[in-house]
């Protein structure tokens, strides 16, 4: 079998898992019946309230940048175009005042964060997701997202939630509030803590947050709106060498195994602890010392260890809590069914074409693999 055939079957696999995940979510709300399918697991009121956004917003952010690049393939072409179709209608069905599926974005605090996750995925998918929508449909998005203005986050890495937000409203033409944004950046400027890292906040964090949110949000705000003030453009280049170390530090810890260190919370967001990493590769800067096809190796091995793990997924198709299957001691109270899905963000390096060197380069073995192998690798150094 010849690299570009090997390469394509598992590209098909990353469709094929991706699909697998969002579908339930899209078709559901497409057909504004996801309230009345979607099962919630840790079914609290308060959960009840917020997990069809969740899902929602999460599926979109990691789905997003497929959906927006064409596909060489007739198959995987067709089936982008079915899938940009269902999220409009979800768009629609999810801010239209009139549907079942009417999202909460205005009530209690949650709505902040997942409407930044859905800001980002118009942000990644722009034609697709905000272009191709009816004027109804766009008022009635920009509408829904300027109602989380009524609530400040908490003082955290939810900073970028707001910003995010503003940012996609700009985006759109609409008004937006700059200071949101400003204040954002800033702060994580002074959160920095050297060698790629940020803290959640005052305090550094032991877990996966520099790439659920901070590193990808402040790369994708900041490449957005560091036009506008010299002081934001003047902060670009820090954070995307940042990223980019940080990506080192992320492709170094998947094992030979495709395993990686269960540390801090919201391990049930699976594989979108690799987000940064994915990110990194889609937007073509990986470090020279990373090969394209390493990364492509190192995260498909992921994939495969946790999406088969049995009882990954419930009889109807939708996402159990847990990291490694059904482990519902993994998920913290404000985990629900909805949640789960920001594991979708490690899908975004489909937004390259299938002839990027991404998907075209021979089997690498990642740097673990290597090193473990008795293999020379590059040395690691601090930025």
């Amino acid at each position: 079998m010849s690299n570009s055939c090997a390469d394509s079957t598992e590209r098909s696999y990353w469709v094929a898992t991706m699909l697998r995940i969002a579908d339930p979510v899209l078709s559901a709300l497409a057909s504004r019946k996801l309230r009345a399918t979607m099962p919630v697991e840790n079914k609290k009121e308060e959960q009840l309230q917020y997990s069809h956004l969740e899902a929602f917003g999460r599926t979109l952010v990691g789905i997003s940048a497929w959906l927006e690049t064409p596909a060489l393939d007739a198959e995987e072409e067709q089936q982008r175009l079915h899938y940009g179709e269902l999220a409009r209608a979800a768009l629609d069905a999810g801010t239209d005042p009139e549907s079942p599926d009417f999202l909460n974005f205005g009530q209690g605090m949650q709505p902040i964060v997942d409407t930044a996750f859905l800001a980002n995925a118009i942000l990644r998918a722009p034609n697709t997701l905000w272009h191709q929508l009816d004027s109804r449909v766009q008022a009635n998005l920009a509408k829904a997202m300027k109602a989380t203005r009524t609530r400040k986050p908490v003082f955290s890495n939810w900073l970028l939630f707001a910003a995010m937000t503003e940012t996609a409203l700009r985006f759109m033409g609409e008004d937006w509030d700059p200071m949101r944004i400003d204040f954002a950046l800033k702060q994580h400027e002074q959160w920095y803590l050297g060698d790629g890292m940020y803290g959640d906040g005052p305090n550094y964090h032991a877990d996966y947050y520099n790439s659920f949110v901070i590193q990808p949000m402040l790369v994708d705000i900041i490449e957005h709106v560091s036009d506008h003030y010299e002081d934001w453009a003047a902060m670009r280049m820090s954070f995307i060498a940042r990223a980019q170390r940080y990506a080192v530090v992320q492709e170094r810890s998947i094992s030979p195994e495709g395993t990686f260190p269960v540390i801090g919370r919201s391990l049930a967001y699976r594989f979108g602890a690799f987000q940064s990493l994915a990110q990194t590769a889609l937007r073509g800067e990986l470090p020279a010392e990373i090969v394209p096809a390493q990364v492509r190796g190192a995260l498909g091995a992921v994939i495969r260890r946790l999406i088969e793990a049995p009882g990954t997924f419930d009889e109807g198709g939708w996402l159990r809590i847990g990291l490694c299957g059904h482990q519902p001691e993994l998920g913290e109270a404000y985990i629900s069914t909805g949640s789960l899905y920001l594991c979708t963000a490690v899908f975004l390096p489909l937004g390259l074409s299938a002839d990027d060197a991404f998907w075209q380069g021979a089997d690498t073995p990642w740097t673990s693999q290597k090193v473990w192998s008795g293999v020379p690798v590059t040395i690691d150094k601090a930025l």
